[in-house]
């Protein structure tokens, strides 16, 4: 079965707002399965527009990452940005197909 991610891109405008958020989020990541494959780090834009912060969670399945987004849990840890960030999100299905220069 393939795995599901959050592919997610945030502008922080209020620091203190944001770790409210990421004080209380891992507690639906820890429940289905959610585990940072990028948190921050550096990037450089190529094309189109970019945001300061990009983020890609893995979950088990794609069901699992939806389950997450609607949970409760996460629900509560969103509302308590208190408007302290601006996020673009997706989930979306893995891949597990062949690959580049494979048979």
């Amino acid at each position: 079965m393939p795995k599901g991610y959050w592919v997610a891109r945030v502008d922080v405008y209020d620091q203190d707002a944001y770790k409210n958020y990421v004080a209380t989020n891992g507690e639906a990541f820890a429940k289905y399965g959610g585990r940072f494959i990028v948190r921050g780090g550096r990037f450089e834009r190529l094309i189109g527009s970019s945001r300061s912060r990009n983020v890609v969670i893995e979950f088990p399945s794609y069901e699992d990452a939806l389950a997450c987004w609607n949970s409760p849990e996460y629900q509560a840890a969103r509302a308590r940005q208190e408007g302290g960030a601006e996020m673009d999100a997706i989930v979306i299905e893995g891949y597990e197909g062949a690959q580049p220069g494979e048979g």
